[in-house]
């Protein structure tokens, strides 16, 4: 099994990044998927979710009207579309399949 994050980077305030996370290994169109992110010296926190049939959604209240998750199923890929980014967006972000796997997490960095 693998989870494989991409899309990291350093935006200014305002930037807008697209996270994609690539599986293999598993059954991914049985599976919700979800994006998780990490800042330092804070607890890991859940960030958005979406269905494995990709008609359902939830987010975290800090990033709704912000963020977009999203899946292809034929490509075995989710992503999270991140939009009008703030420094406090700043994080690990890391996407997961609830109670089994994690990707290695990529660095997103939002600075003037």
């Amino acid at each position: 099994v693998q989870l494989v994050e991409s899309g990291g980077g350093l935006v200014q305030p305002g930037g807008s990044l697209r996270l994609s996370c690539a599986a293999s290994g598993f059954t991914f169109s049985s599976y919700v998927m979800r994006w998780y992110r990490q800042a330092p010296g804070k607890e890991r926190e859940l960030v958005a979710a979406i269905s494995s049939g990709g008609d359902r959604t939830n987010y975290a209240d800090s990033v709704k009207g912000r963020f977009t998750i999203s899946r292809d199923n034929a490509k075995k890929t989710v992503y999270l579309q991140m939009n009008s980014l703030k420094p406090e967006d700043t994080a690990v972000y890391y996407c997961n399949v609830p109670g089994a796997y994690w990707g290695q997490g990529t660095q997103v960095s939002v600075s003037s």
